[in-house]
């Protein structure tokens, strides 16, 4: 029996995949754990490895295109064995099954057509009946896989909604904006799109799969979380001679050159662990409070920015702190981050000093509460203990916050934590 190569699910919120390019050809073998494609998820091109050992018969899914999860993308056949006759129907039903359908009730089984009798649990809101109408109109729509998931929930006709993503494409805020089973045909916009209007000269191009999740997610982000904003100067002076030692006295002894980012994630942690109420996430009706920091540290790449997490950073030393940056930079870079590399975030850091900026507000990644702005590290006329105009070192330190989890009291706590670890760094040590 031939075995089938499916677009394997290499994020927790991925949906679909972009087959961005194979890596062997129909003919080949390969073998189990072979990387043989580069899938662009909803978080960065990953490699996908080969489950199977044998040889390609055929690949279905071309370089560039799109699949659902668990779509087939190419057939392998063990040693010595021969080509199905069937080959095309057994594609037809892989393909099948993996297309996403409206989950039905089953009644209990040995209940006689009555309903089942379970124990009190807790009360959750009832969800509409899917609209058959609407559930076939929206597989005709360009809508993210998301919007589509939540459409056939709400029975929301995607046909009568005009999308506000890019290129028009329907996401989830358009649909939550619309009426319960659509507008009866009538196109309805949650916004009205504006389209640029550009010449020969410009061009158009089309945004990739991961570009289109950051947009969507930005804008859900943006239109369902309360933000707030903090900022915070910071005498970085400290910071910058403590740093300078320790790198002189390791570059003697061959030992780790530490970044000025290496000290500032780790005073996130330090303030994180001081201020817990900042490690935290809304769930709808409650707040999840995170035992331990799982430190997403933004990362810029060719086709956007990806948030890699620390886990469990609250356990680890500065250096492995700063070796941990370095490796998830370098997997970033070279497309290599796993799944695993992205799960487990509570609060993300995105610094921009290296780019020259002195401060700006963070949009925040959800489900987090909180992500901190680091700008750069700049010499400035201050005031001394003794009143004296001298020159010092500054930085601005900023917060974007989720008011429903996060108070302004506690987010300010949370900075002048981190203040206080900046400015005495041998504390962070202790």
């Amino acid at each position: 029996m031939p075995k089938i190569i499916e677009m394997p699910k290499l994020s927790d919120t991925m949906t679909e995949g972009t087959l961005a390019k194979w890596s062997i050809k129909e003919g080949d073998t390969v073998t189990t754990g072979q990387s043989i494609a580069d899938v662009e998820t909803d978080k960065a091109t990953m490699e996908m490895p080969c489950f199977f050992e044998g040889k390609i018969l055929k690949i279905i899914v071309q370089a560039g295109q799109k699949a659902p999860l668990n779509a087939p993308l190419a057939i392998v056949l063990e040693e010595g064995e021969e080509a199905p006759a069937n080959l095309d129907e057994i594609i037809a039903k892989a393909q099948a099954a993996a297309a996403p359908a409206p989950k039905a009730e089953k009644p209990a089984a040995g209940s006689g057509g009555k309903k089942a009798v379970s124990a009190p649990g807790p009360r959750l809101p009832t969800a509409p009946q899917p609209n058959r109408r609407a559930v076939a109109n929206n597989m005709r729509v360009k809508a993210s896989p998301l919007a589509r998931k939540v459409a056939d929930e709400k029975g929301v006709d995607l046909s009568g909604i005009e999308g506000t993503g890019p290129g028009g494409r329907i996401v989830r805020a358009d649909v939550e904006n619309a009426p319960v089973g659509g507008a009866g045909g009538s196109r309805v916009a949650a916004a009205p799109a504006i389209r640029p209007s550009y010449g020969p000269e410009d061009e158009r191009v089309p945004t990739s799969s991961m570009r289109n999740i950051i947009a969507e997610r930005l804008l859900a982000s943006k239109t369902q979380i309360p933000h707030f904003y903090l900022q915070m100067e910071v005498d970085a002076g400290p910071l910058m001679e403590f740093r300078a030692h320790l790198n002189a006295s390791n570059e003697k002894s061959g030992g780790n050159k530490y970044t000025v980012n290496d000290f500032i994630l780790k005073a996130v942690i330090r303030a994180a662990q001081a201020q817990p109420a900042i490690n935290a996430s809304w769930d709808g009706d409650a707040i999840v409070k995170f035992k331990s920091v799982g430190l997403s540290v933004a990362i810029a790449i060719e086709d956007g920015l990806v948030t890699p997490v620390i886990k469990q950073a609250e356990k680890k030393t500065l250096l492995e702190i700063s070796q941990s940056v370095k490796d998830l930079a370098g997997k970033a870079k070279n497309k290599k981050l796993s799944p695993d590399d992205f799960a487990g975030g509570t609060i993300t850091v995105s610094n921009l000093g290296a780019f020259g900026i002195d401060q700006f507000a963070a949009i925040i990644n959800p489900p987090q509460a909180a992500i901190v702005a680091i700008g750069s590290i700049r010499s400035a006329p201050v005031v001394n203990d003794k009143g004296q105009i001298v020159v010092g070192q500054r930085m601005w330190v900023g917060l974007s916050g989720d008011h429903r989890v996060v108070d302004g009291a506690v987010a300010a706590t949370f900075l002048a934590e981190m203040r206080k670890f900046i400015e005495s760094p041998a504390l962070m040590l202790v």
